[in-house]
């Protein structure tokens, strides 16, 4: 039996011609001359003879595609079944393109099989050719598609109509659903249909643990099938007799909804489920015109866009949100009675097609993440970069090729680190300067700029802490002022100062180094908490300034880390912390991702926690504020040793270790 087969080296394509090779006879595929490479590692891959799998150089959009008048002559009358594959399937695409592959293309294609004499032209549709059909489209329906305003549904449709109309040999249609990855393998060759969402539910893995419930939308009945049952039931109907003129819809017949469906990917990636799930017709009670008018809104459109370009998700997917049409599939059920094709469940195989698309798809992979590519021969300015989170950051920095400047108080620490990062081949710039003077700021600022230019990163990494209950603190208002003046006010200094230049050249980052107490509310840090949260917000207000200028602002809510600063509380030495190295690699991440925050997932529970809850959570941190003590220094004891201080207990150990990273 002989075949020919027009977009062999496509997705479907591929795992038609392995379903063919199984089959006695030659398979002539139709390759575009810059596709011969392509077609050669797949007869390759299939382990396929050139007397098997033989190139036909042509072209899609040429009268009877290409095909020379030889080949011509010696195909005619030998081909008995006769594969239109090759189509264009995006959405996104330009009209001008879909109209030449998918109308000009099938009208190409009818043109030689009826040159050759082809026994049965088998033309490969879509489920795109119903349009936006509202209820059930059987498989004999046609002329009964509705809202086909979008060029790819309409080219899908037309095509499938000049099949019908001006194809004078046999012929039978199959429209398959969403075609996804192999349900063995995973595999798949581009992102598509539920991929798109598939960055969404990687984010939220990050962000928030897998129980975590969450809310989304519902939406219509996604119809999706998997590449290799489609291709399997294809080969089967195409060798079956007296189905010549007749429609096989290659879809689910019970389909999920959306909310279901990535519910299923959420689970095979380990994310947050969707457990209340809205349905999107709920707002349909909204009049059209004030649905555009809202959507027409600047800061609504910036907002959508913005989400939409994040996530990669194209904007002609959202429109389909609420599909409205099922297809019914009774010839196709007919047709593979007794063949043993059967659609498997997409909970059995997701797995494997998240898998896959992790490992070679994710967008996330073909990204310069490298920290190179972001600092190399740029000024970054990191202070307290002497020591501690500091000192781990300038290391990373100065290894990654930028022109670092730290600066802090000590000059024989700068001298120091300067010595190390200069020794490892690095550029390092020092200034001593007292951040809690803002008269030290202003001249840091002065000189950085007048010596580099411009900077393009910012670290306000220099802090300090006080931990002391705010019983113990009525006589000591000057530890909120020296906290707040080096913790808010210095740093506030440094920003004012480099903000102008930023603003000029439209380019800039600040990051500042914030707390998890932040998020947590930590007791006995009042002071300290109150410094970072403002520095908090006034950088959420200032990125509403800013974001439209091309400076990021970048909070990290900073879990305890082992440094100098928490070495007088010896109660730390117990509980869980990071090391510096650790603390410098969420810097690090920063600089790469540019994310408005950077935070644990203790974090962001106890901000949750607290937001749906506030109550409940005040109990949780009063007891933790009984259970872990003022340090006898905090309380104004002295004479006592360090070492002649009781250790922890094991409900406080026990305690840290259930809120890992918190202070306490």
């Amino acid at each position: 039996m002989t075949y020919f087969v027009t977009g062999a080296t496509g997705f479907i394509g591929r795992h038609l011609l392995a379903k063919l090779l199984l089959r006695k006879g030659t398979i002539y595929c139709l390759v575009r001359k810059e596709s011969m490479a392509r077609f050669d590692e797949l007869a390759n891959a299939l382990g396929a003879g050139k007397d098997r799998l033989v190139a036909v150089p042509g072209d899609l959009g040429k009268p009877r595609l290409g095909v020379t008048p030889a080949t011509l002559a010696r195909l005619t009358g030998k081909i008995k079944h006769f594969f239109h594959l090759a189509a264009l399937y995006d959405l996104a695409a330009d009209e001008a393109s879909q109209v030449t592959a998918n109308i000009d293309g099938t009208r190409n294609a009818i043109a030689l099989a009826e040159a050759l004499k082809a026994g049965c032209f088998h033309h490969t549709s879509s489920i795109a050719a119903a349009g936006l059909y509202p209820g059930v489209f059987r498989e004999d329906m046609f002329k009964e598609a509705e809202g086909l305003d979008n060029a790819y549904f309409r080219t899908k449709h037309e095509s499938e109509g000049i099949v019908r109309a001006e194809c004078t040999r046999p012929w039978r249609i199959y429209r398959p659903g969403i075609v996804i990855g192999d349900s063995t393998t995973g595999e798949i060759d581009k992102i598509d249909g539920p991929y798109y969402f598939f960055r969404l539910i990687k984010r939220m893995r990050q962000v928030l643990p897998p129980w975590m419930p969450t809310i989304g939308l519902e939406g219509g009945r996604i119809n999706l099938v998997p590449v290799d049952w489609v291709a399997a039931a294809m080969d089967h109907i195409a060798h079956q007799p007296k189905l010549d003129g007749h429609c096989f819809h290659l879809t689910d017949p019970a389909p999920r909804r959306i909310g279901e469906v990535l519910n299923i990917f959420a689970r095979a990636g380990h994310a947050p489920q969707m457990t209340m799930r809205l349905d999107a017709r709920m707002f349909a009670f909204v009049p059209g015109a004030v649905r555009q008018a809202l959507s027409s809104l600047p800061p609504v459109r910036r907002m959508v866009n913005m989400f939409l370009r994040d996530f990669g998700i194209p904007a002609e997917v959202m429109k389909f949100v609420n599909y409205p049409t099922r297809f019914d599939t009774r010839e196709t059920e007919r047709a593979l009675r007794g063949s043993k094709i059967k659609l498997p469940k997409l909970e059995t195989y997701a797995w494997r097609l998240w898998d896959y698309w992790e490992r070679h798809l994710d967008p996330d992979l073909f990204i310069d993440r490298s920290l190179s590519g972001k600092v190399r021969r740029r000024v970054v300015v990191v202070t307290g970069g002497s020591s501690g989170i500091g000192k781990a950051v300038s290391l990373k920095l100065a290894a990654a090729g930028a022109k670092l400047v730290i600066c802090a108080r000590g000059a024989d620490e700068l001298a120091a680190t300067k010595k190390e990062v200069e020794d490892a081949g690095g550029v390092c710039h020092t200034y001593v300067v007292d951040l809690a003077d803002l008269g030290s700021c202003d001249a840091f600022v002065k000189q950085v700029l007048d010596e580099h230019g411009a900077v393009d990163v910012l670290v306000n990494n220099a802090g300090r802490s006080i931990r002391r209950a705010i019983a113990s603190s009525y006589d000591r208002f000057h530890d909120f002022e020296r906290t707040m003046q080096l913790n808010y006010f210095g740093s506030l200094r440094l920003i004012m100062g480099l903000l102008p230049r930023m603003a000029e050249r439209h380019r800039g980052h600040i990051i500042n180094i914030s707390s998890i107490g932040v998020l947590t509310n930590a007791p006995r840090f009042s002071a300290y908490v109150a410094s970072k949260a403002a520095l908090d917000a006034f950088s959420r207000c200032a990125q509403a300034e800013y974001s439209d200028q091309g400076i990021n602002f970048t909070t990290i809510n900073m879990p305890l880390v082992k440094t100098p600063m928490i070495a007088p509380t010896k109660m730390y030495d117990s509980v869980p912390t990071l090391s510096p190295d650790e603390a410098a690699d969420l810097v690090v991440e920063a600089i790469i991702e540019r994310p408005v925050r950077i935070a644990t997932r203790t974090g962001i529970f106890a901000q949750l926690f607290y937001s749906l809850a506030p109550r409940a959570y005040e109990i949780v941190m009063n007891t933790a504020f009984r259970l872990f003590p003022d340090s006898a220094a905090a309380k104004g004891i002295k004479g006592v040793r360090a070492e002649a201080q009781q250790g922890p207990s094991t409900e406080q150990v026990a305690f840290a270790a259930l809120m890992r990273g918190v202070h306490w």
